[in-house]
Formats: C-alpha cells, structure tokens, sequence
C-alpha cells in the first residue's frame, strides 16, 4: 500500500509526519528519516486497529488547486 505523508517541523525542531489518509495517524522523529521511518510503524499500526474495528482503512485524500 503506498500513502502519502507530510512532513513539518515544529517548533522545538523535531520533524512531525502524518498521514492524511489515515485520521489521528502522526508520529515524530529528530530527522526526517526517523520520521519517516516511525510514520511507517505508526501507519501500520493505525490500520491494524482500523481493520479490528471494522472500520474503513483509509478516508479519500484529493488534491484540489487553489487560487490566491
């Protein structure tokens, strides 16, 4: 399964990852690596805990253009 994540520094530094297609799903790490490695842990267990409670694993994601 491939997801899309972001990814944003906060304001103590650390690097915060989360997956929009997954509600509640973030996690953290000092590089973006570790980031994104623990976004993936997080990633599977928020579907593990989805599927156990029957619920959808993902929600829709799209992309829209916005004019400014």
């Amino acid at each position: 399964m491939r997801l899309i994540i972001t990814l944003e520094r906060d304001e103590t530094g650390m690097i915060v990852a989360q997956c929009p297609a997954i509600p509640g799903c973030i996690s953290q790490g000092a590089t973006e690596g570790e980031a994104v490695e623990n976004i993936r842990e997080a990633i599977a267990g928020c579907l593990e805990a989805r599927a156990e409670a029957g619920m959808p694993l993902t929600v829709t994601v799209r992309e829209v253009e916005v004019s400014l």
